[in-house]
């Protein structure tokens, strides 16, 4: 299992790198634009430095066609760097545009993923990520365990080097289930993370360990014995 975080905030991804096993940061355009109008390529070669050349960053594209998408990932490998993995709709222009970035070695997610038969066709087209939208899917009567588990009984039996990067997550149940239903990573805002660990019970239970520490020893540390 690996854990991205889903969004562009600088703090956010400090903060975070520094709790959690984070293995990379994934972006797309509506994440991008609650940073305001910053500076696109700096911003993500900030990213970079924070979270290392050897984590996975997943920038998307923005334009509407396939010829318009490879330019997209052409200045993405330009002026970020080539490591990162490319982030496609799989539409009929995305698979279209698939084809030609990995004639060119291009790293590929391909996002927007609501169905079976958009991760069959993607991991076909040779993306190396392939997101599936986990409460979107869910919120339209889609069953996402199901679509995951299929796309990764298809890698499993194929031997497809694709992974399944799930995404969409409204909490941290959902993001349990996607790794059961065999994603192999997940992408999520920080506020799931940090809420998942962040309970009543668990800061109870520590504060107890604690009392009674103290009940004994007062305010000396195990270390200071």
């Amino acid at each position: 299992m690996k854990y991205l975080l889903d969004t562009a905030n600088l703090d956010d991804i400090r903060r975070c790198c520094e709790i959690f096993p984070i293995a990379g940061v994934t972006s797309n355009p509506s994440i991008v634009k609650r940073e305001g109008n910053v500076d696109f390529f700096a911003h993500m070669r900030e990213i970079r430095s924070i979270i290392g050349m050897d984590s996975p960053l997943h920038i998307q594209v923005t334009a509407p066609d396939a010829e318009g998408m490879v330019r997209d990932a052409d200045a993405i490998m330009e002026k970020v760097d080539s490591n990162v993995f490319v982030k496609v709709p799989v539409t009929l222009e995305g698979l279209k545009a698939m084809k030609a970035m990995k004639a060119k070695g291009i790293p590929i997610t391909g996002t927007v993923v609501y169905s079976k038969q958009q991760g069959f066709l993607a991991m076909e087209a040779g993306a190396d990520y392939i997101a599936p939208y986990f409460n979107r899917m869910e919120n339209l009567g889609i069953d996402p365990d199901d679509v995951i588990a299929s796309l990764a009984e298809m890698i499993a039996l194929y031997g497809y080097p694709t992974q399944i990067l799930a995404a969409s997550f409204k909490n941290a149940g959902q993001v349990d289930r996607a790794f059961l239903a065999g994603a192999q990573t997940a992408t999520m805002d920080p506020s799931i993370l940090i809420s998942a660990i962040s309970q009543p019970h668990i800061d109870g239970a520590v504060e107890q360990f604690m009392n009674d520490w103290k009940a004994v020893h007062g305010e000396t540390l195990l270390c200071q014995l």
